[in-house]
């Protein structure tokens, strides 16, 4: 299969590298003209995935007309802020049958679009699908046993994906909630500030478990209300995903957490970042859409609050565990009025 990556950071370099070794005819679209020159000069993506030697055959390019061009599918690696401008970008290119495989995780701002939704709205319809899961990058490069889902709107497209994608050590499964998919991708990575803020602050343990399950509670009643199967919250995407970001030290949106808690602000860190925390970001468009839904989210709020509002994550803490009382788990039907 001739496939497209488009965006080159430590994700889309992976996952390049895993589809040339899985013998698939790659093209990487690198965005940073000096990182594409050293790239091709030491076949190593120092900026983003450094020490990991990118796969002979992958073709590196930063005429994006090139990497789109011929592609069977294309997989966008691209944080979610710049999708649709990079979809817009792309446009000119493509010939309209082609897969478009999304490895963004996020909620536009403004719109409260998934990326799929984006696509949509830029490209009219289009054969999509969603890779998601819990997978550090570095991890999967180093060849380390991953698995993951791929959720198509049309399962025989998911089942030819998954064939497509899976190797010895990365395995894929088939589903066909792409919005339930999409959304459990978004969401942990705010869950995920919060328990790197409750692990800066020392609160133990205990408190890291209550906030991975009360967060998995959120997920789901977003994703339920939204019309998404409650039972993909359940599976690699929801919960698989959710315990990665919110436990891994390779997390970025856990570790922007542990530098809140130790006093450091937004802009401090989002400066020294190299790559970006989609939680950041997901979070201002997160709590848009709760309220837009009418659904209650007080983990998501809580983040917000200390992100954007100078709340204290401290007082965060207190005000979550002094709301008032209440059944832990009642049945609700999505489809019932």
């Amino acid at each position: 299969m001739k496939l497209g990556v488009i965006g080159a950071g430590s994700w889309g370099t992976t996952l390049a590298s895993l589809l040339g070794k899985r013998g698939h005819d790659v093209s990487l679209w690198v965005y940073e003209e000096e990182l594409l020159a050293s790239m091709k000069s030491h076949r190593v993506n120092h900026l983003y995935l450094p020490g990991v030697k990118i796969e002979e055959s992958v073709f590196l390019t930063g005429d994006l007309g090139e990497a789109c061009r011929g592609a069977e599918c294309l997989i966008m690696a691209v944080p979610s802020h710049v999708y649709r401008d990079v979809l817009e970008r792309m446009a000119p290119s493509l010939r309209g049958d082609e897969v478009l495989v999304s490895a963004t995780k996020g909620i536009e701002a403004g719109t409260l679009m998934t990326m799929s939704q984006v696509a949509t709205s830029v490209l009219g319809e289009v054969r999509y699908a969603v890779l998601s899961g819990p997978s550090f990058a570095r991890e999967v490069s180093l060849g380390l046993p991953t698995a993951v889902t791929v959720a198509a709107f049309s399962l025989d497209l998911a089942q030819r994906l998954q064939e497509e994608f899976s190797t010895e050590r990365f395995r894929v499964y088939a589903h066909d909630d792409v919005l339930g998919t999409e959304l459990g991708g978004a969401i942990k990575n705010v869950i995920a500030i919060a328990a790197g803020i409750s692990d800066g602050l020392g609160l133990g343990l205990n408190a890291r478990a209550a906030l991975i399950t009360r967060g998995l509670s959120e997920m789901i009643r977003l994703g339920a209300k939204m019309g998404a199967n409650p039972l993909t919250f359940g599976g690699l995407s929801g919960v698989g995903d959710l315990i990665l970001t919110c436990t891994g030290d390779l997390s970025r949106n856990r570790t922007v957490g542990l530098r809140i808690a130790k006093g450091e602000s937004l802009e401090q860190i989002r400066k020294s970042m190299l790559q970006v925390a989609e939680g950041v970001t997901t979070t201002l468009s997160l709590r848009e859409l709760a309220r837009r839904e009418g659904v209650d989210m007080p983990i998501a709020e809580q983040v917000y609050l200390v992100l954007y509002e100078g709340k204290d994550p401290l007082q965060a803490m207190k005000d979550l565990m002094n709301r008032p009382l209440k059944r832990e788990i009642y049945f609700h039907d999505p489809f019932s009025s």
